[in-house]
C-alpha cells in the first residue's frame, strides 16, 4: 500500500503539530515493511527538527506553499490532483482546503480548540479548521485522534461517527527517557510551550508572584512568542523576580533542560495531547498540570492536577510539591511508568494498521 502524508506543516513555524508529523513520518517509514510512506512535498529524509523554520530550503518551501495556495484559491483548477504521486491513501492536514477526490482520505484530529475556544485562535486558523471539517473530516475513510478526550470532543461537537475514529497516542522521543540534566546555578521549575493565550502563562506568573518558595527556585519559561502574546511577552521582558524567560529553545536542548527541572508545570487551558507533559514524565520530572481536556488522561497518576484558571490552586500545588521530597519521588516514579505508554514505534505500528483498515 502507498500512503501519502501531507507534510506541509513541516514547512511552517509550528510546535505540536510539527513535532507530531516529524516523528510520526520517521517511525512510519521505519515500521512500514511492504508499505510505502510518501510525503507531500517529497522528502527522502528529514533534517534536524526546528520549530522556527521550514525543513526545506527557501525555494522548495516557496514553490510548495505557492502550489497549496493556488489549489485552495482556484476552485476550477484541480492543481493538487495533477501534482500528487499515486497513492492509495492521502493523509491530509488543515493546510489543504480542496483535497483531491480520486483518493481515499484520512486525517489526524489534534484538538477541538477552534470549536471550544475560537477566541484563542487567529482568523486564518479558524478558517483552515472549518475547511478541514467540511472537506475532509466528514468525508474521510478514517480519522486518528491523539487522545480519547479529543475523540469524544470531535464526536460531540462535530457529530462524527465514533466508529470511524481510532485513538492512537503519539510518542515521546527516545532521548527523553534517558535525558541527563543540564547544569544549573539554581533549582528551577520549568514550563515549555509557545507563548500564547491558550497556554495560560499569565495565570502561572500570577501564582508564582506569591509563592513562598520563590527565593529557593526559579521559574524558567521556554518557548517562542506566538499569537496574541504581546502582553505576556512584555511581562516576561520586565524580568519578574524569580522568573527566567529563555525564548525559543532548540529541540536538541530540550531533553536536558527538562530533565534538570525540580518540577514541570503546565497549566494549559486545553490540549489535544500535551507533548511537554509526556516528555517531562519520560524524563522523570514531577508534573503539575491542568485538570481539563486530555491532560488527566495523558498524565494518569504521574501528575498533580489543578484548576488552571486559579492562581491559588497552582501556587498551592507548587508549594506542596516543592516542599515534599516524598511526593516528588512518587510522581517521578508514576510519571516514568505512565510515559512508557507513549512510544513512537507503537504509534507507527497502530497507524499502519489504521491505514489498512481505512482501505
Amino acid at each position: 500500500m502507498r500512503i501519502l502524508i501531507d507534510a506541509t506543516p513541516l514547512l511552517l513555524r509550528s510546535a505540536g503539530v510539527k513535532n507530531y508529523l516529524y516523528y510520526w513520518i520517521q517511525n512510519l517509514r521505519s515500521q512500514a515493511g511492504a508499505d510505502e510512506v510518501l510525503t507531500c512535498p517529497h522528502l527522502d529524509s528529514l533534517p534536524a527538527l526546528t520549530h522556527e523554520r521550514s525543513v526545506l530550503g527557501p525555494v522548495r518551501t516557496g514553490v510548495h506553499l505557492g502550489s497549496i495556495f493556488l489549489n485552495n484559491a482556484v476552485p476550477a483548477v484541480p492543481l493538487l490532483r495533477c501534482t500528487l504521486p499515486h497513492a492509495d491513501v492521502f493523509h491530509v492536514s488543515n493546510q489543504i482546503r480542496k483535497p483531491p477526490k480520486a483518493v481515499r482520505l484520512t486525517a489526524t484530529l489534534y484538538d477541538m480548540t477552534v470549536r471550544l475556544m475560537p477566541e484563542l485562535h487567529t482568523a486564518a486558523n479558524r478558517k483552515a479548521e472549518e475547511s478541514l471539517e467540511k472537506n475532509v473530516l466528514r468525508k474521510a475513510a478514517g480519522l486518528i485522534a491523539i487522545s480519547e478526550n479529543t475523540r469524544q470532543d470531535a464526536v460531540r461537537l462535530l457529530g462524527l461517527d465514533p466508529a470511524r475514529i481510532a485513538v492512537i497516542y503519539p510518542g515521546v522521543p527516545e532521548v527523553y527517557f534517558n535525558a541527563r540534566p543540564a547544569p544549573a546555578a539554581k533549582p528551577y521549575i520549568l514550563f515549555v510551550g509557545t507563548i500564547e493565550p491558550r497556554k495560560n502563562i499569565d495565570t502561572l506568573l500570577d501564582a508564582w508572584e506569591d509563592c513562598q518558595l520563590r527565593k529557593e527556585f526559579d521559574l524558567v519559561i521556554a518557548g517562542p512568542g506566538g499569537w496574541a502574546a504581546q502582553k505576556t511577552l512584555a511581562r516576561l521582558a520586565a524580568k519578574p523576580e524569580g522568573v527566567r524567560y529563555l525564548g525559543y529553545v532548540a529541540e536538541a536542548e530540550l531533553p536536558s533542560l527538562t530533565a534538570g527541572a525540580t518540577a514541570f508545570v503546565y497549566p494549559s487551558l486545553y490540549e489535544g495531547f500535551g507533548f511537554p507533559v509526556a516528555q517531562a514524565m519520560a524524563a522523570g520530572v514531577p508534573v503539575i498540570t491542568s485538570n481539563t481536556s486530555c491532560l488527566p488522561e495523558v498524565a494518569g497518576d504521574g501528575a498533580l492536577l489543578v484548576d488552571p484558571r486559579s492562581p491559588a490552586a497552582i501556587r498551592a500545588a507548587l508549594e506542596r510539591l516543592l516542599g515534599s521530597p516524598d511526593l516528588q519521588r512518587q510522581l517521578r516514579t508514576a510519571g516514568k511508568a505512565r510515559a512508557q505508554e507513549y512510544r513512537w514505534e507503537v504509534c507507527a505500528k497502530q497507524s499502519l494498521e489504521f491505514f489498512h483498515r481505512a482501505m
